[in-house]
């Protein structure tokens, strides 16, 4: 009988089981982007939750894993990737910045996982102090900041969804469905567009009458911003520390004397 304490199946270790469910979630919250907006926005937060909920039960269970570190990271990057996607068509004039965003992401964490294969850790998370900078060893190795700031994160790029999906929602009521591109035929609110590509004689209508909920989704992604500026700066520490490591490495290969 399957026990999930003791089981020696790396595959069904209770943090990767977790991690499944991730997967399930993230999958869930895509299908639900354009067809109905606090779904997705709940399954996908929920989603990235359970990102802290797999990490106490790998302490808690004794069972962290090279696979479980692997499934974690693919899976935030695969989950902020999806959703940028759907940001980049939500507000199209941002394309280029949310393709940015992604390669950052991307390019970040491979390089420090590989850096970190390389020089023989455990995990991408560890860190050495001597060649890591505070504010990276603090964001890897306190785990309330690095809740914090991938919390914020996320949060920030949920709540530009909301404003997005408000404002094509706003457009429909008001008859101006037009301007925000409805044209591109995608189910319900995503690629109509959000107003971002509104010429500036135009733009105002989504900015009157809309409520206090408008505006606090507003204040949400004001406060968020920092963080998740604070993130991407992050994500330019990592890569850039990872490549001096690797080529530190590389430099200490080529100083070997080669067999003869």
């Amino acid at each position: 009988m399957y026990n999930p304490a003791t089981t020696q199946n790396v595959f069904l270790y209770v943090p990767n089981l977790i991690g499944y469910a991730r997967v399930a979630l993230m999958f869930a919250a895509l299908y639900y982007l354009p067809l109905h907006t606090y779904t997705a926005g709940l399954l996908y937060s929920l989603s990235c939750l359970l990102d802290a909920a797999d990490g106490h039960a790998a302490r808690y269970f004794k069972q962290t894993s090279r696979f479980g570190a692997v499934l974690d990271m693919v899976t935030d990057r695969s989950t902020t990737s999806c959703l940028l996607v759907y940001l980049a068509l939500t507000f199209p004039r941002l394309t280029l910045i949310f393709q940015t965003l992604i390669a950052l992401d991307l390019s970040s964490h491979y390089l420090q996982m590989y850096s970190s294969l390389v020089l023989g850790a455990g995990s991408h998370k560890n860190v050495d102090p001597k060649k890591t900078s505070w504010l990276l060893r603090q964001y890897y190795t306190n785990n309330i900041v690095l809740f914090l700031v991938c919390a914020g994160n996320e949060l920030f790029f949920i709540a530009l969804y909301l404003v997005g999906t408000w404002q094509v929602e706003m457009a429909k009521a008001t008859g101006d469905l037009a301007k925000v591109g409805a044209a591109a035929g995608y189910p319900a609110v995503a690629a109509a567009g959000a107003g971002i590509g509104l010429d500036s004689a135009s733009s105002g209508w989504w900015l009157q009458g809309q409520g206090a909920g408008y505006f606090a989704l507003l204040a949400l992604t004001a406060v968020t911003f920092p963080v998740c500026a604070l993130k991407q700066f992050l994500n330019v520490v990592q890569l850039v520390g990872a490549s001096r490591n690797l080529a530190r490495q590389d430099r200490i290969l080529n100083t070997k004397p080669k067999a003869s």
